[in-house]
């Protein structure tokens, strides 16, 4: 009988030492948890910045669907300036086809020039097909003789005693087959050209060298 007791004593230890020591965890009302993440909280903070996202995309598509008129000049050694309007979120690509079409008319040579055979030329800048004029104009890009965002015309800029007097002054960019270019570009304006390059800045404005 009393090794049936012990028997009873033993089995009844675990119980009771679980029953006695097992904490039981909760939320202790004085720790501060505002900190901590909440996922409806965080659901509306996501709701809140993709409603701003597109507002502002909303806001970027009006800009880019505003017109945007261009002073150009058809250079082949001499120039013929022209007036075009397009969008500002048009790309450079896009306005030599505007371009094209409008000079075909007078320039039948130019029936034989694709778009892709056609540079855009701005402050001595040969412009990619690929940029916009939106890009140009949010960055403010500057050019080796004047804005890169300012498609009117003003005075050239005046060089007195081989130091620059920088005018924020525009000048009409030039449209030039690019076999013209390569023919020219040793020669004084096509010499000074060079590829754009968005991180390279131009402290001053320069119309020479």
């Amino acid at each position: 009988m009393s090794g049936g007791v012990i028997s009873a004593g033993l089995s009844s230890k675990p119980v009771a030492s679980g029953v006695t020591f097992k904490k039981k965890l909760g939320k202790d009302p004085r720790v501060v948890t505002s900190f901590l993440p909440d996922q409806e909280r965080e659901r509306q903070a996501a709701l809140l910045r993709e409603e701003l996202k597109q507002e502002w995309l909303a806001q970027q598509n009006m800009v880019k669907s505003e017109p945007l008129a261009i002073v150009y000049s058809y250079w082949d050694g001499a120039g013929h300036r022209r007036e075009i309007k397009v969008k500002k979120g048009d790309s450079i690509g896009q306005f030599l086809k505007a371009v094209r079409e409008q000079l075909l008319p007078e320039f039948r040579e130019l029936r034989h020039v694709s778009v892709d055979n056609l540079l855009y030329v701005k402050e001595d800048i040969i412009l990619p097909h690929h940029h916009t004029f939106y890009d140009l104009i949010i960055s403010k890009a500057r050019g080796k003789s004047g804005p890169l965002f300012d498609f009117g015309v003003h005075e050239d800029i005046r060089v007195v005693n081989d130091a620059s007097r920088e005018k924020n002054e525009s000048h009409a960019g030039k449209v030039v087959e690019r076999h013209w270019y390569d023919r020219n570009k040793h020669i004084f304006p096509a010499s000074r050209w060079e590829i754009f390059d968005p991180d390279k800045v131009y402290d001053t404005y320069t119309i020479y060298g």
